[in-house]
């Protein structure tokens, strides 16, 4: 009888446990997350930079259609992308501490106001409030013969720092940080 209470016991076991751990997990996110950093070199561990964004897609539309000229726009998709300065640092001409801070930009003909906000954990640009950037500063717009389908962002480096670079279709946007 102890025996056949025990097998019992531990086929209810297995039942309960396998139905805890049964999890339903979603589907690929549409726009994906990434990140880059600078330097983008995994072995080096002292980061000037790191930012962590999602990839919006074309998809047929027009980059108007989803960053309008003129509009607070979230910079990606979903959340507002977060960058992480581990340094204080001059980016685009302003004096920026060391932290973390979301990342909104204004579209615009030959140059995006790109702007660094202290509200972060925010979806889209939704609850953007001007009181609460930190610095504005003007990107130069420029345009590539290749188009990206995706929009990325990349750190290029350059003479004392890096540029930060913003691409989508054959639309190239680019910030200097320096430390």
């Amino acid at each position: 009888m102890k025996k056949a209470c025990t097998l019992a016991l531990l086929a209810l076991t297995l039942v309960f446990a396998s139905e805890a751990t049964a999890q339903k997990f979603s589907g690929l996110d549409k726009s994906p997350m990434d990140a880059a950093s600078y330097p983008s070199d995994y072995k080096v561990a002292d980061k000037m930079v790191r930012i962590v964004y999602s990839r919006p897609q074309l998809k047929g539309r027009s980059i108007g259609e989803l960053a309008k000229s003129g509009e607070v726009w979230r910079t990606g998709a979903n959340e507002a992308p977060e960058i992480t300065f581990y340094k204080d640092v001059t980016f685009g001409g302003q004096e920026v501490k060391a932290g973390t801070y979301a990342l909104l930009s204004i579209p615009g003909d030959g140059e995006w106001t790109v702007i660094l906000h202290d509200q972060l954990n925010q979806w889209g640009s939704y609850f953007y409030d001007e009181k609460n950037d930190v610095v504005r500063v003007k990107g130069a717009a420029s345009t590539d013969g290749k188009s990206l389908e995706a929009f990325s962002i990349a750190f290029k480096e350059v003479d004392g720092g890096a540029h930060l670079v913003m691409g989508w279709d054959t639309t190239r946007v680019a910030v200097p940080i320096t430390m």
